[in-house]
């Protein structure tokens, strides 16, 4: 099959973007905006369209106006808003196909004996959208919802392994990295040679970086767009769970990450 040439594309584009509706016309837009691992221009997304600049000027000033679209100091560049994201947190946490990927993690719990979760990034934090914990008395006990630091956190550092160093150093740089242990890391050039350790190895581990005595490996879930923004992971009292002790775990984390991978596929088809 040949490539699919750039006025194709552009008719593609324009197809979905003229939808039955305004309403409908303007989820389109979101969603090629939604798309993209990049802020986006007007001229830009005329150029990819085909539409007219005056009508997507309206529509992105509509979507600002809502606060699903936030427009960037220099007036030109849109990203995705506060609105939307916390739609994106929601429809995660409280997703139809809850149960079954919950029924996964208390699976995996129940072979390796530690506290799991599944998680994912939003803006510079990771935020836990799933956790069964351990049934052992001495544990780290954190809900459904809580958020930790992204770079120091073991699912922080595997989904941003999958970014540019451009992407990662914009992501990062709205604060100074806060240095919540001795082991924390927060100095761009370590960071950047853990980001290319995890990217190869495919598993990151927080090795008491954001809580003191805390341990925890992660792995992707595959996704078939390719990058994934989410991630299984285990932790434990570093007592019962070293890094060292946490390689042996990886096979089992694997095999969770794929069923999610599977659950998540399947509830997008409902």
């Amino acid at each position: 099959m040949g490539a699919v040439t750039e006025p194709a594309r552009r008719r593609t584009h324009m197809d979905t973007l003229n939808g039955e509706t305004p309403t409908i016309r303007l989820f389109a837009l979101l969603e090629l905006i939604a798309a993209k691992d990049r802020l986006v221009t007007l001229q830009d997304l005329v150029d990819e369209t085909g539409m007219p600049k005056p009508t997507l000027h309206r529509m992105l000033q509509q979507l600002e106006s809502a606060g699903l679209l936030v427009r960037q100091s220099d007036g030109r560049h849109y990203g995705t808003g506060a609105r939307l994201r916390r739609l994106a947190e929601n429809l995660l946490l409280n997703a139809t196909h809850h149960g079954a990927r919950h029924a996964v993690l208390r699976h995996l719990v129940e072979e390796i004996g530690e506290s799991c979760n599944v998680t994912a990034l939003s803006g510079n934090e990771v935020v836990y959208l799933d956790r069964v914990e351990t049934p052992e008395p001495l544990r780290f006990y954190l809900r459904p919802g809580s958020r930790v630091p992204a770079h120091c956190s073991a699912s922080g550092k595997m989904i941003l392994s999958q970014m540019s160093p451009g992407q990662r150093a914009k992501l990062l740089s709205h604060a100074p990295l806060k240095q919540y242990t001795p082991h924390t890391v927060t100095e761009p050039g370590p960071l950047e040679e853990e980001f290319t350790r995890v990217r190869r190895d495919g598993f990151a581990v927080d090795d008491e970086e954001f809580l003191p005595g805390l341990v925890c490996v992660a792995v992707l879930v595959p996704s078939p767009a390719g990058r994934s923004n989410q991630c299984v992971a285990v932790q434990a009292p570093v007592m019962r769970l070293t890094a060292d002790k946490a390689l042996h775990l990886l096979p089992a984390l694997q095999r969770a990450a794929e069923a999610i991978a599977r659950v998540e596929h399947e509830g997008g088809q409902e």
